[in-house]
């Protein structure tokens, strides 16, 4: 009786907890983070060097994965939180510059950019 009722159950499991961990996409306020940073070390202990996809925030957790999109480009990537941060104002994520490049957010240095939990 037990091996049915996991077996039945079990579907249904997967398919809520894959859905309870994406997020719907919202809006938030983006800097980045570049060369004066280069060699020190991360909230989570990696060596920060800005050349992967990573950004900085405040509470999520190390590892969680976001997209991240430009609404006046359509340019999107998925970061890697592995740093804490920002601490300037409204800001919520500091992106490393590879994916600050890659969202054309190096020139403007602060923008409102779409992210979507992963």
């Amino acid at each position: 009786m037990r091996k049915l009722l996991i077996a039945l159950v079990a579907p249904f499991a997967v398919l809520l907890s894959a859905g309870a961990a994406q997020s719907a996409p919202f809006l938030a306020l983006a800097s980045w983070y570049g060369p004066g940073f280069y060699g020190n070390l991360t909230a989570n202990g990696e060596v920060y060097y800005g050349d992967e996809y990573t950004t900085a925030h405040k509470s999520l957790p190390f590892g969680t994965r976001v997209r991240v999109t430009n609404p006046r480009t359509g340019q999107t990537i998925v970061v890697r939180v592995n740093d804490r941060g920002p601490y300037i104002g409204p800001r919520e994520f500091d992106l490393s510059t590879t994916a600050a490049e890659a969202v054309g957010l190096i020139e403007p240095g602060v923008a409102t950019l779409q992210f979507e939990i992963l």
